[in-house]
């Protein structure tokens, strides 16, 4: 088992609600889905004394334009595709957005609130959450309400990876297989797609070739560590994938950052179980419903500590 240590890396009073983050291709800079403030911030490493605002005026509503005067409204997920520039699941406006270098803030998908495939303009959306970059350059979109998963390309074409539309809990081939408001997802270095399935309460599994299984979890709520699917987890959500290949997870209402093995192999990497803010050893440490994470280059895992209004680093060995 990792011994793990916690600590608190941004200044308190800069976030409200934040749900996502995601590391930087080239820097230390963590970027973070204010989801509260409705704006997408920054902050760097290792100090983490200074946090400034990426895009949006603090204020919901939908606006492409300079990043001073781009609005957003609750996003919750965040990644960094190929050439630098930050997508943005900005989930209340349904749509999947794009900050470039530059500054710039534009539309790549969604026309607001429905389920449609097609050119980004008509895509439909409802509530995308997670987001993360494929090997191909394509984003893979949790789109929870739509209980599916979608890919966007770099033009932005929307289509449907996975999942009927409807709620419900079933392994299978593509678009055969259900989910119940799926909300992280992660890319594995050999094109796998891991997502958390926050309602069903457990870990899926989509190969290149669009099967789903379920990789942890006994699709029941409660907590227990274990072997593949009996163990059990409550409302998982951000979801990554470490240097050796392990999977962490924000294991949001146990109030607990999972880690799963490549064996499948579930155990409880920090957290107390108890909703708190405590820094410290591994399972002695406290967070209150953590909701996203990333694992930055050096092996430490970032966490969006929702409640607590804060960004955490858990170090690991």
């Amino acid at each position: 088992m990792p011994r793990t240590t916690v600590s608190t890396i941004a200044v308190y009073g800069a976030f409200k609600c934040p749900s996502g983050v995601a590391k930087e291709r080239v820097g230390n800079a963590i970027i973070v889905a204010d989801t509260g403030n409705h704006g997408v911030k920054k902050t760097t490493t290792p100090k983490h004394d200074k946090v400034s605002s990426l895009a949006g005026t603090g204020k919901e509503g939908y606006r492409d334009g300079e990043v001073s005067v781009a609005q957003f409204h609750s996003p919750s997920g965040v990644a960094v595709d190929g050439e630098g520039s930050f997508i943005v699941a900005d989930t209340a406006n349904h749509r999947i957005r794009k900050i470039t270098p530059q500054g710039q803030v534009s539309t790549l998908a969604g026309t607001g609130w429905g389920h449609r495939d097609g050119e980004g303009p008509v895509a439909l959306f409802n509530e995308p959450c997670g987001i993360a970059v494929n090997g191909d350059g394509n984003l893979v979109v949790a789109d929870s309400c739509n209980h599916c998963i979608r890919l966007v390309t770099p033009q932005g074409q929307v289509s449907t990876l996975a999942g009927t539309g409807k709620k419900g809990y079933k392994d299978g081939n593509g678009t055969d297989a259900q989910f119940n408001e799926p909300f992280g997802v992660a890319v594995e270095t050999n094109g796998n797609i891991l997502v958390s399935d926050k309602l069903n309460h457990c870990i899926r599994k989509i190969t290149p070739q669009g099967q789903v299984s379920t990789m942890a979890g006994s699709g029941k709520k409660g907590y227990q560590d274990g072997e593949g699917t009996d163990a059990q987890f409550n409302e998982p959500c951000g979801v990554a994938v470490d240097e050796a290949g392990r999977v962490v997870l924000a294991d949001r209402a146990n109030h607990r950052i999972r880690l799963i093995t490549s064996q499948g192999q579930v155990s409880t990497l920090a957290g107390t179980g108890k909703g708190g803010l405590l820094e410290g050893e591994g399972t002695e440490a406290q967070f209150n419903r953590p909701t996203g994470l990333a694992v930055d280059r050096d092996g430490n895992v970032i966490v969006a500590d929702t409640d607590n209004h804060c960004i955490r680093c858990m170090a690991y060995v």
